[in-house]
């Protein structure tokens, strides 16, 4: 009987902390897009936190409603992700995804090592991700953002090499570490870049060509919170195949 009432009570305290979890998600407000890299991780560091039940909404980049009056209101430079939490807006991605770590220290998951050598070099990778996001938006994007009389195939050409360096850079991080970026455990550093990864494989990135970041996208695909928040289509990159195919 001691043991059923020890159940008992631990059923009562996980039940206590999901609803306060939650309870602090509904005064937060994410408005994300999909086939967005820097919304998915946003996404994904909620679920790490524990924080589901946030309110949310969906826009379509495709029908420019990125630049809508409610998300201009909360952003004035008309992108996506957008994220409040009570009367504070954060949002850029990077700073939204450490500010939800720093906030929830002691919820959910631990997403900064305490090792100094480890903090560095997860700050490190993090920053190196928007430089390598950037390559991937002008690498695969190209068409989207640049006036068609601007368009030159050896632009195309530069941006691929460029993408190409980049993942053997990233290749040759992965082949050094312990499964994730920073050793064996997941952190912001995974938060900020697998999203950037998983559009790339979406795209059709040669599996052969890069084994590091192929093996680095299939185990993390399956974390728990990367599931949860994956609501990517595969098939909105089918497109884009013909960009990467010589990457």
């Amino acid at each position: 009987m001691v043991w059923q009432r020890k159940v008992t009570l631990l059923k009562t305290v996980l039940t206590h902390f999901s609803f306060s979890f939650q309870t602090m998600a509904q005064d937060m407000t994410l408005l994300w897009g999909s086939s967005s890299p820097p919304c998915w991780r946003v996404m994904i560091a909620l679920e790490e936190k524990n924080l589901q039940g946030y309110n949310q909404k969906c826009f379509s980049f495709e029908k420019n409603e990125h630049k809508s009056a409610e998300v201009m209101a909360m952003n004035p430079r008309g992108q996506l992700p957008s994220f409040k939490h009570g009367d504070k807006v954060v949002n850029e991605s990077y700073a939204a995804i450490m500010y939800l770590e720093d906030q929830f220290k002691s919820q959910g998951n631990k997403l900064v090592p305490d090792s100094p050598a480890e903090k560095a070099m997860m700050y490190q990778r993090m920053m190196e991700g928007n430089t390598f996001y950037q390559k991937i938006v002008d690498a695969l994007f190209f068409m989207w953002h640049v006036p068609e009389a601007e368009r030159h195939d050896s632009a195309i050409k530069r941006n691929q090499e460029a993408l190409t360096a980049e993942l053997k850079l990233w290749e040759g991080y992965l082949k050094a570490s312990g499964g994730c970026l920073v050793g064996k455990n997941f952190t912001l550093a995974d938060v900020a870049i697998f999203p950037n990864i998983a559009c790339l494989f979406f795209t059709g990135l040669c599996e052969e060509r890069y084994p590091q970041l192929a093996a680095y996208y299939k185990c993390l695909k399956e974390r728990p919170s990367i599931k949860a928040s994956c609501v990517e289509k595969p098939e909105e990159y089918a497109m884009l195949k013909d960009l990467i195919k010589d990457v």
